[in-house]
Order: C-alpha cells, then structure tokens, then sequence
C-alpha cells in the first residue's frame, strides 16, 4: 500500500497546504517515518515574516503521529481525532526549517498509550542532522468536562 500525500489527506483533518507531510517510508506498530517537502513552500500556512520557525516541527510531528494512528486503525473504521495535550523535552539545533536542505524526515516513536492518551517521543532530520527532538502527549478522547464546556459555548 502506498501511503502517500493524497492517502494521508484522506485520514487526518488537515487538508490543502495544512497537511504538512508528502508520504510514509515506514511504520509498523511502535514508529513511524515520513517525509515533507513542504517546509520550503512559500505559502505554508506557518511561515511568519522571517520563515518557518523551528517550532513548526513540532506540528509536523503531530502529524506524523496522526498518521500512525490512521494506520493502526481498523481498515473501515476512521481514526480516532487527537488532541496534543503536551510538548515536553524539546531540543533544536536549528532556529529556522525553512533553509534546511530539500527534504526533512519526521520520526515519531509510540511509548505508551490507551484508548484515551498517547505518549510519543519524536524527532525531525534534514538527511542525519537532527533539526528538532521532544516528546509529545496526545489525548484521543476529550475529557467530560470538556465536552460540557464546548457545548456550553
């Protein structure tokens, strides 16, 4: 199976110029690789007025992730949506994505995880020279109160 740009739009919210990612080297149950070009385009939409920031990296991470959880879904069944509840550990060696080489590599590790909150570590690369690492907290069910209060509003 090719997992590829359109593949991906197909399973996760982002859509357009939001979805960051070009395609999936790898995954199996635990990881996942992918691809992105799109860090050098002029109109991703998180480009500021000096760039892409090296923060950026971590919505493609997300994404990455989102990704993985699209794959290890039931093949009739959509993912579930996840929510990033926490970025902890980050550490750069670059304050800008956008004047990296042609390619960047976005990798996400599954350390733990329940039907209700996820736990990944995750890094991106311009070929072997580690851009952005952390580990991110994602919840894929919403707490009860919060489904009170978004209806409220």
């Amino acid at each position: 199976m090719k997992i590829d740009r359109a593949w991906i739009q197909r399973h996760i919210p982002h859509q357009g110029s939001m979805c960051l990612l070009e395609a999936v080297r790898y995954w199996d149950d635990t990881e996942i690789q992918c691809y992105a070009h799109s860090h050098r385009a002029l109109d991703n939409p998180l480009r500021n007025a000096h760039g892409l920031p090296i923060s950026a990296g971590i919505e493609y991470a997300a994404q990455a992730m989102a990704v993985h959880g699209a794959l290890l879904a039931p093949p009739h069944q959509l993912p579930q949506v996840g929510y990033l509840t926490s970025v902890r550990n980050v550490q750069w060696s670059a304050s800008r994505l956008d004047d990296t080489g042609a390619e960047i590599t976005v990798q996400a590790s599954r350390i733990s995880g329940n039907e209700v909150s996820l736990l990944y570590d995750f890094r991106v690369l311009c070929h072997e020279r580690l851009l952005l690492c952390g580990r991110a907290g994602v919840m894929t069910q919403p707490p009860a109160a919060t489904k009170i209060i978004l209806a409220v509003l």
